[in-house]
């Protein structure tokens, strides 16, 4: 992430006069921070193992899977849990629940890192030939671009940082731009040596699984909108100014 981080805060919570809320849902929050931590850095060592060419990379990425999986299985029990002991409601209800639609965006993102560095370890796991620079150009240049999203979606996630969740929501059609560029451009490399498609489908799929990550860092920057404004802005773009 860009800048200086500023500490992890949970906001104050409305209306709830039950003090361990804060607490209990403090410890939530940092988990799914660390669910997002695991994630991001297999979608960064995913991306790296494709760039050096580092089938080693790909293959030691899956241990890690399972600690997300983890993650995932006890954050959602604690928040039923936390759902029983408090019932929640108002701004503590919809804390919880966008932190538990979270939870579920941050696993797929970690889901389709890992499918990335299984086509990496694919690619360059054996002797033989391997794709040119040109198929894997969008493949560098969308990955440092979801990235991107990633580590701001996370932040506004951890901040409540509205205004970034915002920007984050506004990138999704130039994320899209770029997927069908990309889709585009590889069409034109098969076309002119046929011997380029089995490459060409793995970057297919590589690019695919970027265009995915980008739409759940999407849907985490639509969650802080929820929390903040307590509006549904799914399938409407970036909100306007209040």
């Amino acid at each position: 992430m860009n800048g200086q981080e500023q500490p992890s805060t949970v906001p104050k919570v409305e209306g709830h006069t039950v003090r361990r809320f804060d607490g209990e849902m403090n410890q939530i929050h940092l988990k799914v921070l660390e669910m997002g931590g695991l994630a991001l850095a297999q979608l960064r060592d995913a991306l790296r193992a494709l760039k050096y060419k580092d089938a080693a990379l790909a293959q030691a990425i899956a241990p890690r899977e399972n600690r997300i999986d983890h993650l995932e299985v006890e954050a959602d029990a604690e928040v039923l849990g936390l759902i029983a002991r408090r019932c929640p409601m108002g701004g503590d209800l919809r804390m919880v629940m966008a932190v538990s639609k979270s939870v579920t965006d941050l696993e797929r993102i970690g889901d389709e890192a890992m499918r990335i560095a299984t086509i990496a370890q694919h690619i360059y796991g054996k002797e033989g030939a391997e794709p040119n620079a040109q198929l894997l150009r969008d493949v560098h240049l969308m990955g440092d671009f979801v990235v991107e999203l990633v580590e701001d979606a996370l932040r506004a996630f951890d901040l409540l940082g509205e205004d970034l969740a915002t920007e984050v929501i506004a990138q999704q059609d130039k994320l899209e731009d770029e997927f069908e560029a990309g889709l585009r451009r590889l069409m034109t490399y098969v076309m002119e040596d046929a011997r380029n498609i089995g490459f060409a489908i793995s970057v297919i799929l590589i690019i695919k699984s970027l265009e995915r990550i980008g739409a759940h860092a999407a849907n985490l920057a639509e969650y802080v909108i929820f929390q903040v404004r307590g509006m549904d802005v799914r399938h409407q773009g970036a909100p306007t100014a209040p």
